[in-house]
This record gives structure tokens, C-alpha cells and sequence, in this order.
């Protein structure tokens, strides 16, 4: 095995956002050498990180030249250079993730093809080179479309953006002018999601089901519930496609796969993220082993460490209020973390604005129902606002 403690071994992580961060409070345990790239000169990775550069993830040369001074390469966000990547892998660096895979997921409408070509269940859909052609078609009734429909576009869309959905033909006069998918609105009682761990050696292990409660209108996840509270067969069919997502794949590191429980109790995968998610991060208290220690796990073939959830537990996002932009301040944190079996998590960006992700705490409590009544007050109380 690789001597990847307390060594000259490196490992690169291309994004310093929260991600990322969180990922360092592992590597730091572990005494992992991490180098990071990240556009913004105040990445929240900066402080915790043993070499930090800016740069353009999306810039070829930049990714290329970074990824040349590590010995693994992973990445925290989706939009980045996959044809450095590729480069890369060539020259025998390791990039988990692989490349291949990241080319099936970066483009939504990639990933919906890939998943019906491996006759993995989705919401039907059709893919469209612009808004302007998706309503031509509308108008002439080449493609039926039932309003209403969700209107998903293929690239650059992230925490509820570039997603919409459309009620009426006028409110795609609304949407930008790029590849996009229109996605039939499936009828479903629960938004669930499934993290997969597969190690270079082929060992997988599937997280328990968590039960997303969405904002209204950010779109942004706003809890995250575990155990998700649906019935224990369907928890199982759940955890067996999100198996067969991973297998489809073949990835190697996390892959965290969004489904729908619909009224009739079958699950369609949504989409599916290639690195640690917005869904896994009650793991950090509630479960044997994180999320992201479990990314470190996977990418350097180490083995994989227990899902099993120690106790029930629930996430609160924290996002920017809306009308407040600029310096960041947490009103009443004081308050929750008087609470009983309440952690606040601050990611460390500086400026807030209206729904950006700022930071999440998570409860525990060994009765989900009370976890969640308490996950309620947390979010009456505690309001990210300048001051």
C-alpha cells in the first residue's frame, strides 16, 4: 500500500469550497499532504489546505499544470476541465472521479441518455438545443408537452439554479437561451437520495436513504432527514438503484444519486452528483463514517469504512436571507447551539447573499421525529444577514 500518511504523497482537489473544506477536516486527521485549486483567492479550503493556488477550474493549461504537482486528483464541483483531466490520466496521474465518468454527468442531457441506455429508471424527457426551439416545438406540436413541465438546463445549473418549472408557453420567454431538457413533472410523495462509495478495488457500500424537504422557492434542499421515513422496502429498492447507478458508472470515489419515490412506491433517479453532496452531510455526526472521510477512503483504495448511522440525525441548510448582501453575520447561533444535540457547521465565505449556502447544522437525536421538531426551531432562530 501506499504510504499516503505522514509522507511526500500529495493529493489535489480541484474546487476549495465547503466541500472540499469539510474533506480537509480528514485529511488534517489523517496528516494527507492536499494541495487545491480554486478561483476565488478567499476559498474556504485556504486556511486548512497545506499549498493553496487560484485559478480557472474550467482553464485547460491551469488544471493541467496543477494537476501535474499532486499524485491523486479530485474534485469538489462538477464544472471543471475534463479534457485537462484526461490529459492527466494519460500521463498517469490519478483523477478520481475518472474523467469518463465526469463526461457522462457534467451534461444533464448526457446523463439522461446514459440512463436510458442502461435501462435505469427516469422521468421521461426530451433534450433541446435552446428555450426558442423547445417552444417552437411546443407551438407546432412535433413534441406533445403536458404542462406542467420541468424545464432543466444541460450545463452550469447548481443548488436550484437552472431549473425551472414551466406552467404556461410564456414562461419559457423567461429562460435563457441554452441547451436544456424538458422533463416530465412526475407526481411523488418523497425527494430521496442515496450516497455510493466504490474504491479503486471494486469494494462498494451504499449510505442509508435520506428524505430531502425542498424550499418553496429557492429550490434548494432545506433538510435533510435520516433515516429518510418511507417503508423499509421501499428504503431497500432505493439503496439497490442507487446500487445499480454506481455499477452503471463504474466511478470511483462517492457518487450521490437523487431519486423520487412516486405515488405508486417506484423509484426514478433524478441525478447524480460524482463527489461529496449537499445530502450526506449529516454523516459527519450521524454516522460511523463520513461522507468525506469516506471519499478519502475510496479514491486512495483504502478500505471502506462503516455507513451504518449511530444515531438519527437531521440537516438544516443555512443560506443567506433574502435582501441581505455583503459581509456575512450569524444572528442568534448563541441560541441553537444551546440546544441539545445541535452542531453548526460555517463554511467560511465572508460576503453572504440572498439562498447561498453558508453553512448547515446538523441534530441528532436517537428519535428522528424530535430531531426534526428541533431542526424547526434551529431554522425559526438562527438568520444569516449582514449586519
Amino acid at each position: 500500500m501506499t504510504n499516503y500518511f505522514s509522507s511526500s504523497f500529495k493529493l489535489g482537489i480541484l474546487g476549495g469550497g465547503q466541500l472540499g473544506k469539510m474533506m480537509l477536516y480528514d485529511t488534517r486527521k489523517y496528516d494527507i499532504q492536499t494541495y487545491v485549486l480554486d478561483p476565488s483567492n478567499e476559498a474556504p479550503c485556504k486556511i486548512a489546505c497545506n499549498y493553496f493556488e487560484q485559478g480557472s477550474l474550467m482553464d485547460y493549461n491551469t488544471v493541467l499544470e496543477f494537476g501535474r504537482k499532486v499524485d491523486v486528483l479530485t474534485f469538489e464541483i462538477e464544472s471543471v476541465n475534463i479534457a485537462a483531466l484526461e490529459t492527466l490520466e494519460k500521463e498517469g496521474i490519478k483523477v478520481f472521479p475518472q474523467p469518463s465518468v465526469l463526461r457522462n454527468i457534467q451534461d444533464k442531457g448526457v446523463q439522461k441518455d446514459f440512463y436510458t441506455s442502461q435501462s435505469i429508471p427516469t422521468a421521461p424527457y426530451k433534450k433541446y438545443d435552446t428555450a426558442s426551439n423547445l417552444k417552437q416545438a411546443i407551438l407546432s406540436k412535433e413534441h406533445p408537452i403536458n404542462f406542467p413541465f420541468v424545464w432543466k438546463s444541460c450545463t452550469g445549473g447548481y443548488d436550484g439554479k437552472g431549473v425551472s418549472v414551466v406552467r404556461a408557453i410564456e414562461d419559457l420567454d423567461k429562460l435563457p437561451e441554452v441547451p436544456c431538457i424538458a422533463e416530465k413533472m412526475i407526481p411523488f410523495k418523497n425527494e430521496l437520495a442515496v450516497i455510493v462509495a466504490r474504491n479503486v478495488s471494486g469494494e462498494v457500500k451504499t449510505y442509508p436513504v435520506v428524505e430531502m424537504e425542498f424550499h418553496p422557492e429557492a429550490n434548494q434542499v432545506e433538510y435533510v432527514i435520516c433515516p429518510a421515513r418511507i417503508d423499509i422496502d421501499v428504503a431497500q429498492k432505493a439503496r439497490d438503484i442507487a446500487s445499480s447507478v454506481s455499477t452503471a458508472f463504474g466511478h470511483v470515489g462517492l457518487l450521490a444519486v437523487e431519486m423520487f419515490q412516486t405515488d405508486k412506491d417506484e423509484i426514478l433517479v433524478n441525478e447524480v452528483a460524482p463527489r461529496p453532496h449537499n445530502s450526506g452531510h449529516n454523516t459527519i455526526e450521524g454516522s460511523f463514517t463520513s461522507q468525506f472521510e469516506q471519499q478519502l477512503r475510496a479514491i486512495l483504495d483504502l478500505p471502506l469504512g462503516n455507513t451504518d448511522s449511530k444515531v438519527a440525525s437531521v440537516m438544516v441548510n443555512l443560506v443567506g436571507a433574502e435582501d441581505h448582501t455583503g459581509p456575512v453575520h450569524y444572528q442568534n447561533i448563541e441560541t441553537i447551539m444551546e440546544m441539545s444535540g445541535v452542531t453548526p457547521h460555517i463554511y467560511g465565505k465572508k460576503e453572504t447573499r440572498p439562498y447561498r449556502k453558508m453553512g448547515h447544522v446538523t441534530i441528532v437525536d436517537h428519535d428522528i421525529n424530535k430531531a426534526r421538531q428541533v431542526a424547526e426551531k434551529v431554522k425559526k432562530s438562527i438568520a444569516v444577514i449582514t449586519k
